[in-house]
């Protein structure tokens, strides 16, 4: 038969009325939690003395009337000196003669949570040996009996002082493992150095936050934890620190290339040793999404910007254009002509440098979405190799981990195929073009595109990024680099100019967010009853790659799933017409599929607490993203 807490609770009981002490707990508003066998005997008390809930002031009461003190002039005010004295919660021991002779001692220790225990001792005995001992030994002197009988209750007290210090060491010990495991469960490393800058303690998640570094790093100095680098670029800080003055900043590792915030805090505990306390966490999603965030504010005040200076300058086009038009029809020399042709052809260069302005300010959403490298590289090889010459060759590699990563497709493309056009034209009418895609720790995913023409020059590395800066002359509008940059900013990312030992490298840098493979899609029974509203979530569930059968009632649906065991799930209205869908829940013919609900009823409805308690609910109406969440949990939402 399995042990309960009433169980327990009987036993505990049991064994604590078979000592021979007597023992009382009351809580810390002097109410009897529990008490032995022994107390009630020792005091003669009456049952509702001893029943849990009893107050402490009227088992001292009773006492006292009935003379367990002896005489008391006051018994009021001796009764409150009892009851002040307990709500002190302090160790005590003391011994005392009761009104009928006997000699007991009382040991009480505050409890942790309040209230107090006590024990009892009836030292009688003890008592008596004592004075035996000082009738019958007269040889020995006075004073050394006083020591022995001082000695001995100097051994009690001594005893009740270490067992409230053990209970003291016990609950600091639970502290302390309470401490340690919530700063091990935090995102972040929390440390502390000493003056010789070696760890004193340490939440073992160095390398969580910063990967490569050790886990067990109490002793070490900090530069063997975090490599020559790190402590290379902290260092300054930490001098700082060690000088009094807290500091909080941000590093790149070079090791994990993950952004990293630290906090630094001298230690100025009284009889401290003059050390720091240290917080490091890994802040690189804040950070890329920080500058994702920076790249739109500043689309939106250049949008500001030049949409009226384009306003204004797309009127003037559209004079010049017309006037030269004009102009085109008059019977004017040969010469005149070849300047209005002219005048006619920058103004229509105007026109599209307006519209790639427009482009590169106007509002655009990333649009985030499993994607597989593999496949959208081949994509990109057949698209780029189009407007390639024959002298020209482009190798695409990929390095990258397997399995798809969150992208925006439109916006990678436009990149890449515009990094590799300006390789194209650097390397003119021969060459070879590289694309390589590597991941750079589980951090990055770096496009490293290069060429083997001549290089950036020294101004085109400075000045490669700003907008209508180019080195083609009238033929280059200076906003492609431009517009790559601003596209991945956008992500989160970097753009990075530099020349290899022949010809030019542009490396595009993106945030690495590798996308779980989702659930295998599966045969899928439908179960609804409003025809309408069927062929929508049919519609969604084919969408995301699902195939569907569907059923309109209870019995049809028990029908379908009898002949169909190669169902993956079952999907069904709460309210089906006479029925509902919790009887899919207990039918034989459905067990072993998963069963998912969806339902336009309040969440506090009852049936949809009914359905709760079976089977996930999704509530009417939603998307087809929502409902692709709601059957594959865990994908990220730019999947859905």
């Amino acid at each position: 038969m399995p042990e309960t807490a009433a169980n327990r609770a009987d036993l505990m009981t049991a064994g604590l009325n078979l000592i021979q002490q007597a023992l009382t707990i009351y809580d810390k508003s002097l109410r009897l939690v529990h008490s032995n066998r022994r107390f009630q005997d020792m005091f003669d008390l009456p049952a509702h003395l001893v029943t849990p809930g009893a107050e402490f002031r009227d088992t001292i009461h009773h006492l006292v009337t009935r003379g367990e003190y002896g005489e008391v002039a006051d018994v009021a005010q001796f009764v409150q000196d009892r009851v002040d004295q307990a709500l002190d919660f302090a160790p005590h021991y003391m011994e005392r003669t009761r009104a009928n002779g006997r000699t007991i001692s009382v040991e009480g220790a505050p409890l942790p949570q309040g209230g107090w225990v006590a024990v009892y001792t009836d030292i009688t005995q003890v008592k008596r040996q004592e004075a035996m001992l000082r009738g019958r030994s007269e040889e020995l002197s006075a004073e050394l009996l006083s020591h022995a009988e001082e000695l001995a209750a100097a051994n009690r007290q001594l005893a009740a002082t270490n067992a409230a210090l053990q209970e003291a060491k016990r609950e600091l010990t639970e502290t302390e493992a309470r401490i340690r495991l919530t700063t091990e469960m935090m995102p972040a490393h929390i440390a502390h150095i000493g003056a010789d800058r070696r760890y004193t303690y340490s939440n073992r998640r160095l390398n969580t936050v910063m990967p490569g570094r050790p886990a067990d790093i109490l002793g070490r100095h900090i530069s063997e934890a975090l490599g020559t680098h790190a402590y290379a670029v902290i260092q300054p800080h930490l001098d700082r620190a060690f000088g009094g003055q807290a500091s909080v900043f941000e590093f790149t590792d070079e090791l994990s290339q993950r952004r990293i915030r630290a906090a630094f805090t001298p230690d100025r505990r009284e009889g401290g040793d003059g050390g720091l306390y240290i917080l490091s966490m890994d802040v690189t999603e804040e950070t890329q999404a920080r500058a994702a965030l920076q790249q739109t504010r500043k689309r939106e005040l250049a949008a500001q910007l030049t949409s009226g200076l384009a306003h204004d300058f797309s009127n003037l086009l559209t004079i010049i254009l017309g006037m030269q038009g004009r102009l085109q029809r008059m019977d004017l020399p040969g010469e005149a002509s070849d300047l209005i042709a002219a005048t006619l052809n920058a103004a229509r260069r105007g026109g599209v440098l307006l519209n790639r302005i427009a482009d590169m300010t106007g509002t655009r959403d990333m649009a985030q979405v499993p994607l597989e490298l593999g496949d959208f590289l081949a994509d990109l090889e057949l698209l780029a190799g189009a407007s390639l010459p024959e002298g020209i060759t482009l190798t695409i590699r990929n390095d990258a981990p397997p399995g798809p990563v969150l992208a925006d497709p439109g916006m990678l493309q436009d990149s890449l195929l515009n990094l590799v056009l300006n390789a194209r034209d650097a390397c003119g009418t021969e060459g070879r073009i590289k694309l390589t895609v590597s991941p750079v720790q589980d951090t990055w995913l770096d496009f490293l595109v290069t060429d083997t023409g001549p290089g950036f020059t020294p101004q085109a590395l400075a000045r490669g990024l700003d907008p209508f800066f180019t080195t083609k002359g009238e033929e280059g509008s200076g906003l492609g680099l431009a517009m790559v940059y601003d596209m991945t900013k956008l992500a989160g990312g970097e753009v990075r100019l530099t020349n290899g030992y022949i010809g030019a490298r542009v490396t595009l840098r993106l945030p690495y967010r590798p996308v779980a493979p989702q659930a295998a899609a599966g045969l899928v029974l439908l179960v609804e009853d409003n025809a309408d509203l069927r062929s929508t979530v049919r519609d969604m569930l084919t969408a995301i790659g699902h195939t569907v059968i569907e059923a309109g009632s209870v019995p049809e649906a028990q029908a379908v799933a009898e002949g169909l065991p190669d169902i993956a799930l079952i999907l069904s209205d709460l309210q089906l017409g006479p029925e509902t869908g919790l009887v899919l829940a207990e039918s034989p013919a459905c067990a072993g599929k998963p069963l998912y609900f969806m339902t336009s009823l309040p969440a506090s409805h009852d049936l949809r607490r009914s359905a709760a308690a079976l089977a996930p609910v999704i509530a009417k109406p939603f998307t087809a993203a929502a409902l692709d969440a709601f059957l594959h949990p865990g994908q990220p939402e730019a999947a859905q």
